[in-house]
Parts: C-alpha cells; sequence; structure tokens
C-alpha cells in the first residue's frame, strides 16, 4: 500500500506540474489515470481524492505555500518542487490520514527523485515550517 501512495503522489505531482504548463485541465481526474499508467499501480482513490482536494483548497494551499517561504515568490520557485509543495502542503493541513513524518518523507524523496538535492532540501524546509505552525 505504501508502494501505491507514493506512485499515488508522484501522479498528482505530474498533474499539478501539466496543468501548470497548460493553465487548464478539463478532467485532470481522467489526466491522472491517463498519464499514470507508466508509473505502476496507484491507489487510485487515494490518487483522486488528493488531486480534488488539492484543486478545491487551491488558494489555502497557495497562500500556507508562500507564508512558509517569503524569500521564494511562487514565481520563483522551481515547478517541480512547487507542484510538490502542494501536494505535501495539502496533506498537512487537510489531509489528516498519514503522519506529518511520512508526508514530508514522501515530498522529499518525490522532489530528490523528480528535481534536484536542493529541491528536497527546500521542500523540507517549508513542509517542516507548515507542518510546526499547525
Amino acid at each position: 500500500m505504501a508502494r501505491k501512495r507514493h506512485l499515488s503522489r508522484i501522479a498528482v505531482m505530474q498533474v499539478l506540474f501539466e496543468r501548470e504548463k497548460r493553465q487548464a485541465l478539463p478532467e485532470p481526474e481522467l489526466t491522472l489515470l491517463r498519464d499514470a499508467k507508466g508509473l505502476g499501480e496507484l491507489d487510485v482513490p487515494f490518487a483522486e481524492s488528493l488531486l480534488k482536494g488539492v484543486l478545491e483548497r487551491e488558494n489555502e494551499v497557495k497562500e500556507a505555500v508562500q507564508t512558509h517561504a517569503p524569500q521564494w515568490p511562487m514565481e520563483r520557485m522551481d515547478p517541480i518542487s512547487r507542484s510538490i509543495l502542494f501536494v505535501g502542503a495539502y496533506e498537512l493541513l487537510f489531509g489528516g490520514d498519514a503522519p506529518a513524518a511520512v508526508v514530508m518523507n514522501e515530498a522529499i524523496e518525490i522532489a530528490k527523485e523528480y528535481g534536484t538535492e536542493e529541491g528536497g532540501k527546500f521542500v523540507n524546509g517549508v513542509l517542516n515550517a507548515i507542518a510546526h505552525a499547525k
């Protein structure tokens, strides 16, 4: 199950990244399922719920990220790190089904896997600040 959730978080990050580049996706859940097939087996209900939650609470998630990364305006952040932060921030603030340490570790691992070592450190710092501010 843990591996499925890891892949689900990656899929959601990818949809958010793609959505940003295209400015809109008409049906993000379908895009999530279509594009994620190459990742492996997902926890589809978890992935859909996570994506829906991030999109529904987008303003609150962005505000939390910006508040805890005041030196980094959104447009200056690496788009991969930004997408990962949105997923992690949503889980920390509104998810409630995974411990903060698990959410942060997952986000850091994804940032290292898809971004840079610096991205992992940046994601760690911002999510750690969000977790401690709750």
